[in-house]
Parts: structure tokens; sequence; C-alpha cells
């Protein structure tokens, strides 16, 4: 039987990364994947959809150039897209099995090995590799992670073929767009492909919500922002909607709406495609085996950071239940090593987790928003500045969006969040969610040289805001430049002239 320090299972980015960050501690280490190396974040999310995004957002941006001089819109057929997102995957796809492979030939002392097949816990210590041919192999692992990814959640009683009612792993792999699409669920995947379909302008897209607003964990300015652009694209959003049945008819989806005042609505539409959440890839695991114990949202974790209740295995990415993101999976995994290996104390932060949702303005975060902030009972400052007074968007004729960045409410002005939506917004986050890993204030980053022009003179013009030294006066520019502060609900405004 073949021994190994470490035992990875799944090759999505929190196994990859976890295995590549044990190989830096000289550890042997064996990586299982059933299927595809890169998982869900290559082959059927963050890839291949945002691939996407940015081939709809060039298209809209062509459209909003021309149409308005009177020329013909332009079109690009669904053909064209599949070319461009197959061509992305593969990019990423040769990377990750040529450095697979290469990094096989070079380990001479055999400290790395990638494995194909099922992997299945016999013990806490041993796991049985299934073969695609039939064949089992056996090893043994002194410590093991998980990191078996998710798959797309479905709903009950609802026939999903991946090709009238499709998930994600569905909706990439049509032979056209759809005349017409409902998509189930208006959190930020769902938003995200309504985005997608209505920037290339061949698709009539219906959104279901349930609550009175899309992306209802973010502050209203974001998601009103948001939904206005996808109104004003042609979206029909069903707010305060519950989904009473969903079934294809003569080829086509038929669904039914029921609403809080008892209206009820019966539509049909072509596709439709579910974006309801995901869950954990166990199938064929056999956890129990292991003694490895779950919880509602995976695999259970409580407050090991990332160590299940058994001591030797540990559980990464969306197997550990957290934030189902392709770059807290990567930092799950290699911290997993570096506490087995590497003796690390420190517990992984999630509160500077920076992200980004491919929505039309793009939406970029970190830290808090204003409505955790009210909940907790925060006493905050915020800064809040419009897109039309950043002399980069000016230029780019991109002037839809602001910054909001919040701080505490005395002296030191230490930063809890911000929120950036518009052109450019995920490039603004960076320094300001250092400063909050860092617990630091605002100063350093006000005073510091910002090149001109670029979106990022909006973050420093923010933080002058707060200084009380910045060019423009929100006191002047009152529908512009925001400052406040809030305290038991109650916000005042910090104009000062």
């Amino acid at each position: 039987m073949e021994k190994y320090d470490l035992c990875v299972i799944g090759a999505g980015p929190a196994g990859y990364a976890a295995a590549m960050r044990a190989i830096d501690f000289g550890k042997t280490v064996i990586l299982i994947e059933k299927h595809k190396v890169g998982g869900a974040g290559l082959y059927n999310g963050a890839l291949s959809s945002k691939t996407m995004w940015e081939l709809s957002q060039k298209v809209k941006d062509v459209n909003e150039s021309i149409v308005s001089v009177g020329r013909r819109k332009f079109e690009i057929s669904w053909e064209e897209v599949q070319k461009t997102v197959n061509e992305a995957l593969f990019d990423r796809k040769f990377q990750y099995s040529c450095h697979l492979k290469l990094l096989e030939a070079e380990s001479m002392n055999k400290i790395f090995r990638y494995e194909r097949g099922l992997g299945k816990f016999i013990d806490k210590n041993t796991i049985a590799i299934q073969k695609d041919n039939g064949k089992v192999k056996t090893i043994h692992a002194d410590f093991t992670i998980i990191a078996t990814g998710s798959k797309p959640r479905k709903l009950p009683d609802c026939e999903v073929d991946e090709k009238i009612i499709m998930t994600s792993d569905g909706i990439h792999h049509m032979d056209d767009y759809p005349k017409s699409l409902v998509i189930v669920g208006a959190g930020v995947i769902g938003c995200e492909y309504a985005t997608m379909f209505s920037n290339f302008g061949k698709t009539k897209v219906y959104l279901i919500d349930r609550a009175d607003k899309i992306l209802p964990f973010e502050d209203d300015d974001i998601s009103d922002m948001v939904e206005q652009n996808l109104i004003d694209k042609g979206v029909v959003i069903h707010h305060k909607a519950s989904l009473e049945r969903l079934e294809i008819k003569d080829g086509e989806v038929e669904y039914e709406l029921s609403y809080p005042d008892g209206r009820r609505d019966v539509i049909r539409v072509e596709k439709a495609m579910l974006s309801i959440g995901r869950t954990l890839n166990k199938d064929g695991l056999d956890m129990e085996a292991a003694g490895v114990e779950m919880s509602k949202r995976g695999i259970h974790i409580g407050d090991d950071d990332t160590q299940t209740n058994v001591s030797n295995i540990y559980a990464v990415g969306d197997a550990s239940g957290h934030i189902a993101l392709v770059n807290m999976g990567e930092m799950e995994g290699r911290h997993a090593v570096e506490r087995i290996f590497g003796n690390k104390e420190d517990v992984l932060s999630y509160d500077n987790v920076s992200t980004i949702m491919f929505l039309q303005p793009e939406v970029a975060a970190v830290g808090l928003n204003e409505k955790q902030c009210y909940k907790q009972g925060l006493s905050v400052k915020v800064v809040k500045m419009n897109y039309s007074c950043i002399a980069r968007a000016i230029a780019m004729r991109k002037t839809q969006g602001f910054f909001k960045i919040i701080v505490t409410n005395d002296e030191k002005m230490q930063i809890l969040g911000m929120r950036a939506i518009g052109e450019h917004a995920s490039s603004a986050i960076q320094a300001v969610a250092l400063l909050i890993k860092m617990n630091k204030g605002i100063k350093e980053l006000a005073d510091m040289v910002h090149p001109h022009p670029s979106i990022i003179e909006g973050v420093q013009e923010c933080l002058r805001m707060l200084l009380d030294k910045s060019i423009f006066k929100s006191s002047v520019f009152k529908d512009n430049l925001k400052c406040y502060s809030c305290e038991e609900g109650v916000c005042t405004p910090l104009q000062r002239l």
C-alpha cells in the first residue's frame, strides 16, 4: 500500500491549492479527482460565466455606441459565444494539465502524484480510489483534505434535464440563444446570468425573486441600480413571488407564481435556469467510515478552522460550508496545509474577503455594508462619491456608479467595509481590503499619490472627505457627494465649508 503525508480529494481550486502548498513543505502528496481538474470554478462556474459576461459587456458597449447614432444593432451568434468560452476554458485547462504532468515528471522522489478516480474513505487514514476501468487502488494518508466542491441545488418534484430546465451545468451547452428564459433565484448568480442574456439582446429574460428586492443581502443603493439597469434592458422581475410549479410542457417551460396579495401568474417560456444555491458533492465519499460529521451547510467544521471533528481530516472550499468563492477555497486549502505541516496558529479570517459581482454595472465588495453595520448596532461614518466626479470615469463616458466607504465613528476611523459599483470597480477595493486586514485607519491611503487619471482616485477623494480636506465639498455637490454619520439608525450629514 502506498503511503502519503497528505491526500487531497478533489482537484478544484481549493484542492489544487492545498496540494501545491503541501509540496512547498516537502511532503508526499496524492491529489485525487474523479472528473476534471479545475472543478466547477473552471468548467461550469467562474471562468466560463465570466468569459461570457466579458463578451456580453462588449456587445452591450458597442450597441450603446452605434445605435444612438442610427446604425444597425450589432449581433453575435451563440456559436461565436461558445467558441470564445471554450477557448478560455482550453487555455486554463491546458495550464492545469501541463503543470500536473510536468510536476509529476520532475518529482523524481515521488513527492507528488495525481490519480484520476473516485476517492472513498475506508477509515480515517485509508482511502480507496475507484478507477473508471473498475480497478481499485488503496492508499494510506496521515492527513486528508476534503475538497470535493459542490453541485447546483435542484427543486424537489422538478425535472432538470439540463436542456430545457437547466442549472449552471447546462446553461453553457445550449445550441442557441433561447428566445425566452426564466431564472429562478435573484441572488448573485441569477442576476449575473440575467445581465448576460439581456446584454446579448436575443433573449427575453424573466427573474423570479422571493424578496422585494434583488440582491437582498446588499444595500438598497446597490440593488436598486442593478435592478433598474436590468429593467431598462427588458428583464421582467417577479418580486415577492413564490414558485408554485415549474414543469416542461410541449418542449417548453411553464411556471406558476403566487403573490402575497393572492394574485397568480402562469407564464410559458422556452427555457428555465435554476439558481437557488449549491450542495456538497459527497456521493461515494463515505465520510461516515472515517467518522466525519455533517452539518446543515456541509461538513461540520464549527470553530475548528477547516478541521473536522476527526483530527487528521480537514474540509476546504465549498465542502467547508463557508463562503463558496474560488479565492476563499484557495485560501482555505492553503491555510489547512499550513495548519497541518506549518503549525500555523492564526485563525483564518473572513472579515476582509473581496468579492466581485459581474452585473451591470460591476459590483465589488469587501468587509461590512451599511445594513450589516446597522444590524450590529455599530456607530459609523459613511462617505459616498458618484462616478460622475471621477476624471477617469468621465473620460471613459462611464459615469454610472459610486464608491461607498464605511469607517468607525471615532478619531481612528478604522475601515469597516467598502462597496464599489461601476466600471473597474473590482480594481478599486484592494487597498481598502489591505487596510481592513491590517486593522488600519484611512490616513495612509488618503495621503498616497494615486495615478491619474484612474478610478482609484475616487477612493482617495472619499477618504479626504472623511478627513475634511477633499477637493470637492459634499456640502456643494450634495447629489454626487455624501458624507454622514449613523448611530442607532439615525443618520446625520457631515457637511463642512
